[in-house]
């Protein structure tokens, strides 16, 4: 009698455990109220942050939420700070896809975590689409495939306008290296280079993120006859370095930036352009005003969200998940959700210069430029700059 007791009693608890949906299917589980775990790891604190890439996804996540979600099923989205920290960043990935179950990581935004935590998304068999591509790893793994263009295309594209476009000679390139991004700036510089034949005046490598002073760095820049700089700062930097150039009275140099300094808050910093601060904006240009970022402004406004290329690149890798994820059949499942995303037919949208496909990177950014006494950017194109194919 006892033993039949128990018998029957551990086939109701193997039954619940099935109703309950504990399968260990790799993902947040098949049952119909289970929420879908999507993840992303940032750096939102620290002396280079990038905060509003995963903002601008929650917002995206929280409109569908509220719209009915998936069948009912809501996404519960989990964002953390990697602090720029090593071990925090390979720490939250853990915690996200081994303990959280996430079934893919969406808009992240982070110096380090790309590089760091690649092996282990493509051990763990999930699929990233940053809506920030920043460190080498988020260009290289078959397993992540960013939104935006990349500060390295970035900076062969500011390069390509600088000498082409603008036939700047005599340009010298400072770079603030995180990681192990060194080679991969040099390959971009060296892109440049064998497709026009030229070359920087100098490389300089050394250039510290969140200097106090970067006089020396802009003094011997000056002092070697460099007639342009290409810099890859985030936005305080930048100011800290037109400014330093403003204290030695050298108002003929043109800034040939990243998207990273695309930001009203930069303009409204920065009374003397010099010759002209130009960048090749990895998204539609976002101060104008058009149809083309409707959307996205209606929502990052609602949402009281800043108006930057960051949350540009956040609202468009979730949207372009949601699509994904509307095209699975059965399961929500992080293999079901793999596949959906490496399957989903190429994006055109009007706010990117090519469509999104995962696994590929695009080449193309709209030119703008801050002049001096502005305080506002301005398109100096009437498309797309795309660096040539071979």
């Amino acid at each position: 009698m006892n033993k039949r007791i128990t018998a029957a009693a551990a086939l109701l608890a193997a039954g619940m455990l099935a109703l309950a949906g504990c399968s260990g299917d790799g993902g947040s589980g098949s049952g119909s109220s289970d929420p879908i775990v999507v993840g992303s790891v940032n750096t939102i604190s620290g002396p280079a942050t990038f905060p509003e890439a995963s903002q601008a996804a929650k917002a995206v996540f929280d409109k569908f939420n509220a719209d009915g979600g998936l069948n009912g099923r809501k996404i519960d989205y989990k964002a953390l700070d990697d602090k720029g920290d090593p071990a925090t960043a390979t720490a939250n990935a853990r915690e996200i896809v081994g303990s959280d179950n996430a079934v893919a990581m969406i808009g992240s935004a982070s110096l380090i975590e790309c590089d760091l935590n690649k092996k282990y998304y493509e051990q763990e068999g999930i699929l990233s689409i940053p809506g920030i591509g920043v460190d080498t790893g988020c260009f290289d793994s078959k397993n992540i495939s960013p939104a935006n263009v990349g500060p390295y295309n970035d900076m062969t594209l500011t390069l390509l306008y600088g000498s082409e476009q603008l036939k700047l000679d005599n340009i010298c390139v400072l770079l603030e290296i995180a990681g192990s991004t060194r080679p991969t700036y040099q390959a971009a510089i060296d892109k440049w280079t064998q497709i026009t034949g030229k070359k920087p005046l100098y490389v300089d490598d050394t250039v510290p993120y969140g200097a106090s002073d970067y006089t020396p760095y802009i003094v011997k820049a000056k002092q070697a006859g460099c007639k342009a700089l290409a810099i890859n700062p985030v936005e305080p930097d930048a100011i800290g370095q037109v400014k330093a150039a403003n204290a030695q009275g050298w108002n003929d140099v043109t800034w040939l930036y990243l998207t990273s300094v695309y930001s009203e808050n930069f303009a409204k910093a920065i009374d003397d352009a010099g010759a002209g601060i130009y960048v090749p904006a990895e998204f539609y240009p976002f101060t104008d005003e058009n149809a083309v970022n409707k959307d996205w402004r209606d929502l990052m406004t609602k949402n009281k969200i800043p108006l930057t290329s960051f949350s540009q690149g956040g609202y468009l890798a979730a949207t372009y998940f949601i699509e994904a994820l509307k095209s699975v059949k059965g399961d929500i499942t992080r293999e079901s959700v793999s596949e959906a995303i490496k399957s989903m037919p190429a994006v055109d949208n009007k706010m990117i210069g090519d469509p999104y496909k995962f696994g590929t990177i695009p080449t193309a950014g709209w030119p703008i430029e801050l002049k001096t006494g502005t305080h506002a950017w301005e398109k100096v194109a009437d498309d797309w700059y795309r660096i040539p194919k071979k």
